[in-house]
């Protein structure tokens, strides 16, 4: 009888709830176009060029549902000069693009722009021109499963409007260069300017408010120090009212603050008490909150929550659990709510550590999902957090890798969450202690601060920190569907045992448990091993915190 310990089958509602809690489409596998390879590889119109800073400029109209503006890009000149590539998605339009006052020369294919440099480009020096847009851009139907800007109103009838656009990109709305290996090494301004009954909540901290009474509008402007991914920023528009505190942590003192509807005010001051627990308990596992200088803000959206940096929008209707509901089945999942708790995880997991290729988008993902438990762990203890990890497993499909295919700006499986999460819970076991595995994941936020960086890096660095060779593990886990199978049979006193349903290198440390109590690591490979016991036994288990499978063979 093969034992599992977990479900193998994924419940309709569970697809829903992941895609709404990461707002990611995971498309189905496809024929790759041109435009893919435009926008997920670094072609010649990209590599020459470092972005430096972004100036946005944003006039937002609620009552035709358009914007308009303009965002000056800094860039350093790397190499040979040739176009420039940005990214700018139908229906929104470029009107025109700007430097040292000429017009420039854009060449349009698909939604990618190439655009002639009109002054001469040296290398080691900084340039910067202007690109101009307006439009209506794409509504998000059922945000945040798919992108685009949402348009709502709050009870009073007041607008109520933000961005939601991972996978879809940041290039939905405004014209960026679209792609997650270069983000601003100089971080970003980003002014919006909206109706004067309403305020805007961007990224970063606001250095100026300007109101034009004859318009009647006002202008926020907000700055941001760090580098910052594209698919992160973010506008926030809506009756809010503000409250914060401040958070004595690991690098000082941190600035919480928050922006809700006015009509939700005492309801968020309950419910966002979770903020600083969790501010404390990823402090103690993931090091220093890596955004001091630009705050820390949880702002209330029209849908159900994401991960700009610095600004997590937050919309799980004041209650704990995912929309009330326990992903787990365990209990556990209704102890934390779960917007703050995953979408703030993406700080150091996917914001201060962002991928360079979509399809590694489990360094996100996988991480932050794994720090769910991680919040209950240092909370509620290490039982508590073993039981909800392993009670997500039920969430789990094995359809297909968790790695997707790289320079298509496509990602992999949606397992990167709960399979990612059971990945690294089972690396926990196998490194067999917690302070330093502790280490590990503080050193990933200290050795690859601010960068965007490949699934190798991170492999090759837990590894190196382990002193344990796990590129099998995560072969295993990252790219294949298979769960591997503990296989043994019994002689006498004599185990055989060795890993099936694997690949062929597979070679996984496991704790097993003999039914007379006494506890054994071994190192299975594929090739059939022995042990013999100091006495016979009956049967055996493996210590359930190991994703993997057992099958007794014996009498075959």
């Amino acid at each position: 009888m093969i034992k599992y310990f977990q479900p193998l089958l994924t419940s309709c509602f569970f697809l829903l709830a992941i895609g709404a809690v990461n707002a990611q489409i995971f498309r189905a596998p496809q024929e790759f176009t041109r435009q893919d390879t435009l926008r997920g590889s670094n072609t010649p119109d990209r590599n020459w060029w470092d972005l430096e800073h972004y100036q946005l400029q944003l006039k937002v109209n609620p009552e035709n549902k358009s914007i308009s503006g303009s965002n000056m890009v800094t860039y350093k000149v790397l190499d040979k000069a040739n176009r420039l590539q940005i990214e700018l998605q139908e229906p929104m339009k470029l009107v025109k693009a700007m430097q040292a006052d000429q017009e420039m020369k854009i060449e349009k294919d698909g939604y990618s722009y190439f655009i002639t440099p009109v002054i001469p480009q040296e290398i080691g020096k900084s340039y910067h021109f202007n690109l101009f847009f307006e439009g209506t851009p794409v509504i998000a139907v059922r945000p945040p499963w798919d992108g685009g800007l949402t348009w709502k109103e709050d009870s009073n009838g007041l607008p109520f409007i933000a961005n939601s656009n991972q996978g879809i990109g940041a290039s939905i709305w405004w014209p960026n260069k679209d792609y997650a290996a270069d983000e601003p090494d100089n971080g970003m301004m980003i002014s919006v300017e909206v109706p004067e009954n309403l305020i805007d909540v961007s990224n970063g901290r606001l250095i100026k408010t300007d109101h034009d009474k004859k318009a009647k509008t006002k202008t926020y402007h907000w700055e941001v120090e760090n580098p910052i991914n594209n698919y992160g920023v973010n506008i926030n528009i809506g009756d809010y009212v503000h409250f914060g505190e401040k958070f004595e942590g690991e690098k000082g003192t941190l600035d919480m603050d928050y922006y809700v509807l006015r009509e939700n005010l005492d309801k968020a001051k309950e419910q966002f008490k979770d903020a600083p627990k969790m501010m404390k308990a990823f402090e103690h596992w993931f090091g220093p909150y890596p955004f001091y200088e630009d705050s820390y803000k949880l702002v209330e959206a029209p849908y159900l929550g994401m991960e700009h940096q610095s600004s997590v929008t937050y919309g799980n209707n004041y209650a704990n659990g995912y929309l009330g509901r326990d992903l787990s089945g365990t209990g556990w999942g209704l102890k934390f709510d779960f917007i703050i708790i995953h979408e703030s995880g993406h700080e150091w997991f996917a914001n201060n550590i962002t991928y360079k290729d979509v399809a590694d988008m489990w360094i996100h993902e996988s991480f932050t999902a794994y720090s769910e438990n991680l919040f209950l762990d240092y909370y509620y203890g290490k039982e508590a957090s073993s039981e909800y990890v392993l009670g997500t497993r039920k969430n789990i499909n094995n359809d297909s890798p968790i790695i997707g295919p790289y320079g298509v700006n496509q990602e992999g499986s949606g397992d990167m969450y709960y399979k990612g999460a059971n990945m690294l819970h089972t690396i926990r076991q196998i490194v067999n202690d917690d302070e330093k595995w502790r280490k590990i994941l503080r050193g990933l936020n200290q050795e690859f601060y601010h960068q965007t960086v490949t699934s190798e890096q991170i492999e090759t660095y837990i590894s190196t920190q382990a002193n344990l060779n796990l590129s099998s593990v995560f072969d295993q886990y990252l790219r294949d569907v298979r769960i591997p199978i503990f296989s043994y049979y019994l002689e006498g006193n004599k185990l055989n045992y060795r890993w099936e349903n694997s690949i062929m290198t597979f070679d996984m440390p496991v704790k097993i448990k003999l039914d007379s109590g006494l506890e054994l690591w071994l190192k299975p490979t594929t090739r059939w091993a022995s042990l013999d016991l100091e006495k016979s036994i009956s049967d055996l288990s493996v210590d359930p915190n190991f994703y993997v499978g057992n099958m007794n063979i014996s009498g075959k």
